[in-house]
């Protein structure tokens, strides 16, 4: 392997405990891989150069586990974290697979589950802040409806509205150093989920009482579902200042989530998103939200971490030879992509100017040449 896609804690990888952990279930088969050790996926990742390492509360601390029981298991992980030097970044809670949260978490018609899924919340923030987490991530999968006559959706965003306020005063009362990103995803399993997409979230956001403390994670697989661009998401969700987190996966459009390794589908989309990451300087977690194949044993579980990153640093580098290749440039002068950087106002300049339309209706743009010389640069014979 070249050491040139050899990961290292400086890249900023992450994974979480539920991606390297998932056990190879799917709706229609059982677990083909035993339950792993946090511990030892501690270990491993560290040993594959990744920076850190990621969990729903449940993930780490069993459900109901005892005060004395959540300690031992705390007092084990850092250890692990301290011998290994990884960190971990991002906190999230399992609102979704319990049957309690069956007709949703934060925005459930019945005001005592509410009160539970915000309680649940409440304690995984705090276990995150414990560990150091800067960010907190809320995905509501079961926040959404299959049947549309049971609930109001308008009453709905304004208990979700409620539910992300109340856990930021928890934040700021605790004096926590910790962010909240939400996480859009258009359906499952929930047929249809509220904030679906980075515009729902995005406009959800600016009606909170403190919007500065949330921001988006957006995921590939979901933005790629519903046959949306992620990269054109997450270039908004950059413009507007909010990219807190971001999850890195591969999707086919139109399939249920598939939350595969990273770059193995819908390579040009990851080449793009890589280069708008590294070109914009976002300083962010590169976190991968995927799993191993069904097909693998537990040593294909560490070729698939191994895989999201070492494809990361490819492209990376990809994205750097376009940035260098004096033919691909000239195609974007042609193009004339940095022209759009240029002001159109002011109001006085753009009434008075001299515009001969037939002769920019007569431009040629050069996007076949450009396009074709990206492609080549994919299929490596740049």
């Amino acid at each position: 392997m070249s050491d040139a896609y050899l990961p290292r804690p400086e890249h900023q990888f992450t994974f979480g405990l539920w991606t390297v952990g998932n056990p190879g279930r799917d709706p229609f088969g059982h677990e083909v891989r035993p339950p792993l050790d946090p511990v030892e996926s501690v270990h491993r990742l560290a040993e594959l150069g990744a920076y850190g390492v990621n969990f729903h509360d449940d993930d780490l601390v069993p459900y109901g586990s005892s005060a004395s029981e959540r300690e031992a298991i705390l007092k084990r992980f850092r250890a692990a974290l301290d011998e290994t030097g990884m960190r971990v970044p991002m906190a999230t809670t399992n609102l979704f697979s319990r049957p309690v949260f069956k007709e949703g978490a934060f925005t459930a018609n019945d005001p005592d589950v509410r009160r539970f899924a915000v309680r649940k919340t409440l304690d995984a923030i705090d276990l995150g802040a414990e560990l150091g987490a800067s960010v907190y991530v809320m995905w509501g999968g079961r926040e959404g409806v299959e049947a549309d006559a049971a609930k109001d959706v308008r009453a709905a965003l304004d208990r979700y509205k409620e539910a992300v306020d109340l856990c930021c005063e928890h934040i700021r009362e605790r004096g926590y150093d910790l962010r909240m990103a939400i996480e859009p995803k258009p359906n499952e399993p929930r047929g249809d989920i509220l904030l679906p997409t980075v515009g729902h979230a995005l406009a959800f956001i600016g009606e909170l009482q403190w919007p500065d403390m949330v921001g988006l994670n957006p995921e590939f697989a979901h933005e790629t579902m519903s046959g949306l661009n992620f990269t054109h998401g997450v270039a908004q969700t950059l413009w507007q200042g909010k990219l807190f987190h971001i999850d890195l996966n591969a999707q086919r459009i139109g399939k249920y989530d598939q939350d595969f390794r990273f770059g193995s589908e819908g390579i040009r989309d990851a080449f793009y998103l890589v280069r708008l990451l590294e070109g914009s300087g976002w300083d962010g977690m590169r976190h991968f939200d995927a799993h191993a194949y069904r097909t693998e044993t537990a040593d294909g579980v560490w070729d698939f971490a191994r895989g999201c990153m070492r494809t990361y640093l490819i492209l990376k580098e990809k994205a750097e030879r376009m940035r260098d290749d004096p033919e691909i440039q000239d195609a974007l002068r042609t193009a004339q992509a940095d022209r759009l950087a240029e002001p159109t106002g002011p109001l006085d300049t753009v009434r008075s100017a001299s515009l001969d339309e037939q002769a920019l209706a007569a431009q040629g743009y050069g996007h076949e040449r450009l396009d074709q010389l990206v492609t080549e640069l994919l299929l490596g014979v740049r």
